[in-house]
């Protein structure tokens, strides 16, 4: 028997528990998509795999649901891996190893991976069932949306019927996601110069943060790893001649990274004041971040750190630096339409710094077109003055809230049947699919809907059980309403 063999909705649990037991990391996907493959043939439905790896899943209608629109039903394969320090997950080999702590799923030193596992359980229970009422389903599960939705735009739905979509990457449950930010990754790059390296070698860390989902956690305060060790840098200009020999900081460019380290070579005779000036630095930023990441540390290494080969040349460091501290992060803007709803923002998820360049990527996000395109040009201007070069891609649109919403009503009108109140309608900031599917079906009317999770893409990622099941049953009403 399985962890969640107990847990209902039973057969949610069993597809979830089954898929957490395959391998799926953005550009990975192979696997789990092959899965769902075998799926549709067990059960004799129609299926198209594409050459990305998305994967279209038809079931018809049940007896006296033959007259209403198909269904679309929408979630992504693939999920964040990150995991902690110490935890020996590999996540090309490996599956999340599931565990259960009171109300909630999490997962042992990794991401759950709920974000969007849950959405594959739901729709796989579904199609599996000879009990539940519905109109023709079509359910669509896309690749690499964790890396800028490639999936979602690379696949060709022309053979979709349906013209209402149930996005199913939400993660507050109560609440109708009506509309959200477009986005774009941009890597700004800067090459760099070395020379013999020379002085003691001296490693820096930064850890003990919560990081978090960089479009639901950004307008949360916390700590960036790869901008904290930006200060490092520049505090320690104040104290030493430094040289940077290398740098590494997050895994995602949309998760606020957790932790950063650089190798830096130091002067022998400024070690002492260095390692003074960050055990100042470091109650500093205790203070600054006491409320959002109380266990922020700056660890520090010297005796068991050999020296590199090469370290940068002066002007090298001082750019990269440089450029890490002007390059913009965090809220831009907030929307003067929505109250509280981030309009414009940017996340510096992955620093990597070698021997050859300074690598910068951002996951960049707006509900408002120009002010992205703004943004990404003032970050390119930027990287040019100082020598480097940027670089865009996975640009997807927003998703722009429709006044009038057939099925938005719908859904309202079910829930507040249930639930005796009327849901939450809303924008958000953090990018789906909803967009780019909208792009490619004229008329699409989209709503995304989700149970409760806490931390998605941090290794403290929780999914509520008993919400899980609320939704379930949210979802089955709502393909019954006719």
């Amino acid at each position: 028997m399985g962890v969640l063999s107990n847990l209902e909705p039973k057969e949610v649990f069993a597809y979830f528990e089954e898929i957490s037991a395959i391998p799926r990391a953005s550009y990975h996907e192979e696997k789990i998509s092959n899965y769902c493959v075998e799926f549709a043939k067990k059960h004799g439905l129609f299926y198209i795999q594409d050459e990305l790896k998305n994967v279209i899943i038809m079931k018809d209608a049940t007896p006296g649901y033959e007259q209403e629109e198909p269904v679309i039903i929408q979630g992504h394969l693939d999920m964040v891996c990150e995991k902690k320090p110490d935890c020996g997950t590999d996540f090309e080999t490996d599956g999340i190893k599931v565990m259960i702590e009171g109300d909630y799923l999490t997962a042992d030193g990794t991401t759950l991976g709920g974000d969007d596992g849950i959405a594959v359980a739901y729709a796989l229970a579904i199609l599996a069932s000879d009990t539940i009422a519905h109109p023709k389903l079509e359910v669509l599960f896309t690749v690499s949306e964790e890396v800028g939705m490639e999936g979602a735009s690379g696949i060709d739905v022309s053979m979709l019927e349906g013209r209402r979509l149930l996005n199913l990457d939400s993660e507050e449950e109560g609440f109708l996601l009506a509309g959200c930010a477009g986005g774009a990754r941009i890597e700004c790059k800067l090459p760099v110069k070395c020379t013999d390296a020379k002085g003691c070698a001296f490693e820096i860390t930064v850890e003990g943060l919560n990081g978090g989902h960089s479009g639901v956690e950004i307008d949360k305060g916390r700590a960036n790893a790869n901008l904290i060790m930006g200060r490092i840098l520049t505090e320690l200009g104040k104290h030493t001649d430094y040289h940077l020999a290398s740098a590494e900081g997050g895994r995602k460019d949309n998760a606020i990274p957790r932790e950063c380290k650089a190798l830096l070579c130091i002067p022998q005779q400024d070690i002492q004041k260095v390692t003074q000036a960050l055990a100042d630095l470091e109650k500093n930023l205790a203070n600054e971040y006491a409320v959002t990441d109380a266990a922020i540390r700056i660890r520090t290494e010297q005796e068991n750190v050999p020296l590199p080969l090469k370290m940068l040349d002066s002007d090298s460091t001082e750019r990269a630096v440089l450029l890490l501290l002007a390059l913009p992060n965090g809220i831009q803007t907030m929307s003067a339409d929505v109250k509280g709803l981030v309009e414009t923002s940017l996340n510096l998820g992955v620093l990597k710094l070698d021997t050859q360049e300074l690598s910068l990527c951002y996951a960049v996000r707006s509900s408002v077109s120009s002010a992205k395109e703004a943004l990404l040009d003032k970050m390119t201007w930027l990287t040019e003055g100082l020598g480097g070069a940027a670089e865009r891609s996975g640009d997807y649109p927003a998703w722009e809230y429709k006044r009038d919403s057939a099925f938005r009503e719908k859904l309202a009108a079910v829930y507040e049947r249930m639930y005796g109140k009327p849901p939450v309608i809303q924008a958000i900031h953090a990018g789906l699919e909803c967009g780019l599917l909208a792009g490619k079906l004229p008329g699409l009317d989209c709503i995304s809907i989700g149970p409760d999770m806490k931390d998605v893409h941090t290794t403290e990622e929780k999914l509520s059980i008993s919400s899980t099941k609320r939704v379930w049953e949210f979802i089955l009403e709502v393909l019954k309403e006719k």
